[in-house]
């Protein structure tokens, strides 16, 4: 890499580390928790907004289902958290559900659900990167109006903080993550001892509109339907759970036990939160509407297209904390700012998942490598472009981005609880010791209401958002899958074709003779250079072959041959076309079909330039050559170089790009020469 393009790498994602540095990078509980748990935990902030919206459809009246729906929800979540904390214990690895499915469900199904897990990392970004910007819109009016630009320079932002590093950016992901959550505590606890012990009135600003129902006086099949789905949007908050199990890895040791321990707090902080907004939501009479311009009604009119609906964390801290008090905008900004953070999960997960996806060969062999700051930087990249692509196709749209979402993380959940049954199943029928045994049927039995709670979810969303948007995600699926199978079979293939035989064949038997061909297009230093070569291959048949595009020029050619004596015979090509590349081609396949077990050895003079507008001022035919060649069966091709003058300026740049130390540079030199970095900031 040149010095141009090394030090904004450095001032951008830091110095290079080394290898033997990847133990370093490991994360403490208290940094892995936003890290990883940051979806789940800022989905507080739409995830009741989401139930209220749906059951606004109702009208008001609906409102009163919210607690049991919340009760439900949080039913759930701790099925998952307490589940999922015997997947960690289990697989370790950092495979996830992935490995989980495909150890006991067989390769389908581990596919199947890492298709799903990719789709909804995606989704993931989009998702609260565009919540975000909605949330940040509602107090500059220059992100609302550019949200679509604003959402996908935040994607870049967090894009490159990641790239740093796992620690780093985890580092800086911790405190936000930490107002945030104190934030809403102080909330709930603040909102309950005014309402409790005070007895003070606190209205939300909406309190006082009317909701024009959708559907008036729903009953029956209808009214459950209806609650069916607006269970399945609150289910949002348990996105980002299974986000733990993929990242045991990046966990300090013990491992599991510190993975597990993150999985349960994680479970309790975002289910309080989510309980305690739903609960202040209804004390404070917040109202919500699909189409607040029409549907929400004050003083007997609808409020119109410039009225702008808050979230309801904002609605019910407004309430609590009072508009433009300390506390109201210290939790706004960090409700925003957490938002923006919770598409870290993702960051964390998706490139994970890609890694051991490419080790397995179902995805290209790229993502699988560390980059300079021992992060799986191509799958962050891939993950950041992805997601950029979904926020420009659907507006930034957190209302329409969000019924896309959860189908695939249920998907996830299902299979990897399947599995699991069948992972304990198989070691209860070996295991003989009592102890051990019991421990396990337990967590069979933990597994198995796992898998058929979030099974039954799964079948609630499909049904309730698949006209909304969720068919979008299953498309989503079915790519990825059909994608990876694709290149499977093609490593699958690869590897089968050029796999060494045990006993002797065709490629392990020396050829019965090689013909070496020389290119020549005139006589300069570079052809007499690359004739001079040939001649010390000893072939069994050396001959300069030229190929007549000009008579002038190819009669000059042979004059000046005959000239000088060059003890090599000279054969030209006609070509009527005068095309250069084709006749070559035909020739040697014509040499190849004589004596198929002979080789054939193409020889290609090339000047080298130093600079790059100077290679536009020629025709690269040597190049075209060489790719035509390349495919071309029994074709050994060799490039002879001739560097001109200018090329040493190239030469020069090299050197003293050698003797420059750029910042940070850990790279010069083989590893075991070098001092290992201090890591003391005094040293």
């Amino acid at each position: 890499m040149s010095k141009l393009t090394d030090v904004p790498k450095r001032i951008l994602i830091g110095r290079a580390l080394r290898s033997d540095r990847l133990g370093e990078t490991l994360l403490p509980k208290r940094i892995a928790l936003p890290v990883f748990a940051s979806d789940p935990l800022s989905s507080v902030a739409y995830a009741p907004g989401e139930v209220l919206l749906v059951l606004s459809i109702a009208g008001v009246t609906a409102y009163h289902f919210s607690p049991w729906i919340a009760v439900a929800v949080v039913v759930l979540m701790f099925t998952v958290v307490a589940s999922y904390r015997q997947n960690v214990h289990a697989y370790p690895s950092g495979g996830g559900d992935y490995e989980v499915a495909n150890t006991n469900l067989g390769p389908k199904a581990g596919l199947t659900v890492a298709s799903a897990l990719l789709v909804d990392y995606v989704l993931t970004v989009a998702v609260s990167i565009s919540s975000g910007i909605e949330n940040l819109g509602s107090a500059i009016p220059f992100v609302v109006e550019h949200k679509v630009l604003c959402a996908i320079g935040v994607i870049v932002l967090l894009t490159l903080m990641n790239l740093r590093g796992v620690k780093e950016s985890g580092s800086l992901f911790a405190i936000p993550t930490y107002v945030f959550v104190a934030g809403v505590f102080t909330m709930i606890a603040w909102g309950a001892f005014r309402g409790l012990v005070l007895d003070d009135t606190m209205r939300a600003p909406t309190a006082d509109y009317v909701i024009k129902p959708e559907h008036q006086g729903l009953a029956g099949f209808a009214l459950v339907f209806l609650l069916l789905r607006a269970f399945s949007s609150g289910c949002a908050a348990l996105t980002g759970v299974e986000a733990i199990s993929n990242g045991v890895p990046a966990f300090r040791k013990p491992k599991s036990k510190n993975a597990a321990n993150t999985l349960a707090m994680m479970g309790l902080l975002a289910v309080t939160m989510f309980c305690g907004i739903i609960a202040l939501a209804a004390a404070t009479d917040v109202r919500m509407a699909e189409n607040p311009a029409h549907d929400l009604i004050h003083n007997g009119v609808p409020l119109g297209p410039d009225y702008v609906q808050n979230p309801v964390i904002s609605q019910v801290a407004e309430a609590v904390f009072g508009k433009g008090s300390l506390l109201f905008l210290v939790l706004a900004a960090a409700t925003a700012l957490v938002l923006f953070l919770a598409a870290n999960t993702a960051y964390n997960g998706f490139p994970l998942l890609g890694s051991i996806l490419a080790q397995d060969r179902y995805l290209p062999r790229q993502l699988h490598t560390r980059g300079d700051r021992l992060a799986f930087s191509n799958g962050i990249v891939l993950l950041a472009g992805a997601a950029a692509l979904l926020v420009w196709v659907y507006g930034a749209d957190s209302t329409r981005l969000i019924q896309l979402y959860i189908v695939g993380v249920f998907v996830s959940f299902t299979l990897s609880q399947i599995g699991m049954v069948r992972h304990w199943n198989r070691h209860l029928a070996t295991e003989q010791d009592q102890a051990k045994r019991r421990h396990m049927i337990r967590s069979r039995a933990i597994n198995a209401f796992g898998a058929f709670f979030t099974g039954l979810v799964l079948v609630v969303v499909l049904v309730t958002k698949f006209t909304h948007g969720a068919w979008v995600a299953l498309l989503g699926m079915v790519i990825f899958y059909a994608t990876m199978t694709a290149i499977r079979k093609h490593y699958d293939r690869v590897a089968e074709e050029i796999a060494a035989p045990e006993g002797p064949s065709d490629d392990s038997v020396r050829p019965s003779r090689v013909h070496s061909v020389v290119l020549i297009s005139k006589i300069h230093r570079p052809a007499l250079r690359a004739l001079a070569y040939a001649k010390l291959m000893r072939s069994d048949t050396l001959e300069a072959v030229s190929v007549n595009v000009d008579p002038a020029e190819t009669k000059a050619l042979r004059d000046e041959w005959e000239r000088r004596g060059i003890d090599v015979p000279l054969k030209v090509l006609d070509s009527p076309y005068r095309e250069i590349t084709r006749p070559i081609i035909e020739y040697v396949k014509g040499l190849r079909k004589e004596s198929p077990r002979d080789a054939v050895s193409v020889i290609i003079p090339e000047y080298v330039v130093g600079h790059w507008y100077e290679q536009l001022l020629h025709n690269q035919s040597a190049l075209r050559l060489k790719g035509r060649l390349l495919f071309t069966p029994g074709i050994m091709v060799t490039s002879v170089p001739y560097q001109l003058q200018s090329s040493e300026a190239a030469k020069r740049r090299a050197r003293r790009q050698q003797e420059w130390t750029a910042p940070g540079s850990v790279r010069r030199g083989p590893a075991q020469e070098r001092p290992r970095e201090s890591s003391d900031p005094k040293a």
